[in-house]
């Protein structure tokens, strides 16, 4: 018994670190939700917040976090949900100046959590939306789903086809691997898969299944 909360102790001073490292994220996204919130603002006011998708809103949230709008932060059960929810996306470019996997995740995931406190789905969306990677463009790499659209397409999200609109979702995954500046056969085959999930002929084989391999 003795060895038992000897043991005990010494897992509870290692844990308490991490948690407050945790819980620290938490507190700055509390503390950053005031800026945040006029960004997405401002965002908004610039037709570039998410409602400014249209209703095709709702098909990047199926490929990116089928569970965005009722989860809290985190989702590790949802058939396609991966580990990281849309709201970690955010947290691990706006709450860092450099985010790098390991122990940083426990920050990420408290900065998620704080913001899910503070500020709307739609505000967060937003911001997933301007700080997201889409890859190299005509003039460098590009950041942000609207200025994708505009260079590569020169019109907003809302105004494009069904196959263009779909080619900027299939490229959030992996901007490294997947260009919009000439054929690729991946980025194609991605987009096919993604077709069929939004038309309901298919869905993730798992949680883990966020390159949906049951969409072949």
């Amino acid at each position: 018994m003795r060895f038992l909360r000897v043991l005990l102790g010494v897992l509870l001073a290692m844990a308490l670190p991490l948690l407050a490292y945790g819980a620290l994220g938490w507190f700055d996204a509390r503390f950053d939700s005031g800026s945040l919130k006029q960004t997405s603002l401002r965002l908004n006011q610039q037709g570039q917040g998410a409602e400014d998708l249209g209703p095709r809103k709702d098909w990047l949230l199926l490929v990116e976090d089928p569970n965005f709008l009722s989860h809290y932060g985190l989702d590790l059960t949802s058939a396609g949900s991966g580990a990281t929810t849309i709201t970690q996306a955010v947290a691990s470019r706006l709450g860092f100046e450099t985010y790098r996997s390991g122990l940083r995740n426990l920050r990420q995931t408290g900065y998620a959590l704080g913001m899910e406190s503070r500020l709307s789905k739609d505000e967060i969306l937003t911001l997933f939306l301007r700080s997201v990677e889409m890859g190299q463009g005509p003039d460098g790499w590009m950041t942000g789903f609207f200025s994708a659209s505009q260079t590569l397409f020169n019109r907003p999200p809302a105004d494009l086809s069904d196959d263009e609109f779909l080619s900027l979702v299939a490229v959030v995954i992996s901007p490294q691997d997947f260009s919009l500046l000439g054929p690729n056969p991946a980025l194609e085959d991605r987009k096919r898969r993604i077709t069929r999930l939004v038309q309901a002929l298919c869905g993730p084989a798992s949680t883990w299944d966020i390159w949906l391999e049951g969409c072949r």
